[in-house]
């Protein structure tokens, strides 16, 4: 990979987009690298995934503009299609991704901190989808993602606007659930993905694909995506020994209670 390195660290693998000098921009090359590094993580070994950028001053500052300059109308369709075929990979996999944003979230790199389950950031980190200031919309999935995460109304505001919005901002609107200092903000990472790892396995991937799948669903339609969830838990290692171990530490209270005696 030339532009994505991976790191193992116990259950928890880190993904870095890796091109500092182009503020992290996402060309085609990195997309694809993306694709392949999500693809090959070794799921029986990892319970949680933190995506981040290299470098002090920008996360993603967005997809490659000098690549866009040039395309067809056909060619931006397929650019945009690349761009949401890895982002919906992410948004979808079986695990959850956690976006450690550095710096700056511009364009696609809003796009792709939304696809991850939860996002947090740097003081210093900036947002935005400034796409209509290019003469474009958002591609890569930010004008559907971000006014689901915020409400349409404060979606388009920063999409018809292209007014970028800084950390403290996007902690208010809900964009973002922590900001923390730059230089707190990957032990930050560690310690929740580290927190996610913890749990039942099991449950946790369940977990992710009902809120996912039940967010494209009406109500109706949405319990019953969680019941065959919450079903599919029970007879697994998981749910045996987690249960089991509660009802342990259950009767081990009880053992201690001393009962109250009138004198």
């Amino acid at each position: 990979m030339e532009f994505i390195t991976y790191e193992q660290e116990g259950y928890v693998g880190i993904v870095t987009i890796n091109r500092p000098k182009a503020l992290n921009a996402l060309n085609s090359q990195v997309l694809e690298e993306l694709d392949a590094t999500f693809k090959a993580i070794d799921l029986d070994a990892t319970r949680a995934v933190i995506l981040t950028g290299a470098g002090e001053k920008s996360f993603v500052a967005g997809a490659d503009i000098g690549e866009m300059s040039t395309l067809t109308k056909a060619e931006g369709e397929a650019f945009g299609k690349k761009g949401n075929d890895v982002f919906r990979m992410i948004e979808t996999f079986p695990i959850p991704v956690i976006a450690a944003v550095n710096g700056f979230a511009l364009g696609g790199g809003c796009e792709i901190s939304m696809s991850c389950d939860i996002r947090i950031c740097s003081e210093n980190a900036v947002f935005g989808q400034p796409e209509v200031g290019l003469g474009i919309t958002p591609g890569f999935g930010g004008t559907q993602r971000l006014a689901r995460l915020v409400g349409p109304g404060m979606a388009k505001q920063m999409i018809y606007t292209a007014r970028n919005i800084k950390a403290d901002e996007a902690y208010r609107i809900g964009l973002v659930n922590a900001v923390y200092p730059l230089e707190e903000l990957m032990e930050a990472a560690k310690k929740m993905a580290a927190g996610i790892a913890m749990q039942a396995p099991i449950a946790v991937r369940n977990c992710k694909k009902a809120i996912n799948d039940g967010l494209e669903a009406d109500m109706d339609q949405a319990i019953v995506i969680e019941e065959k969830l919450f079903g599919d838990c029970f007879e697994t290692e998981d749910q045996k020994a987690g249960m089991g171990n509660f009802l342990e530490k259950d009767k081990e209270k009880k053992l201690k209670v001393v009962p109250f005696q009138n004198k």
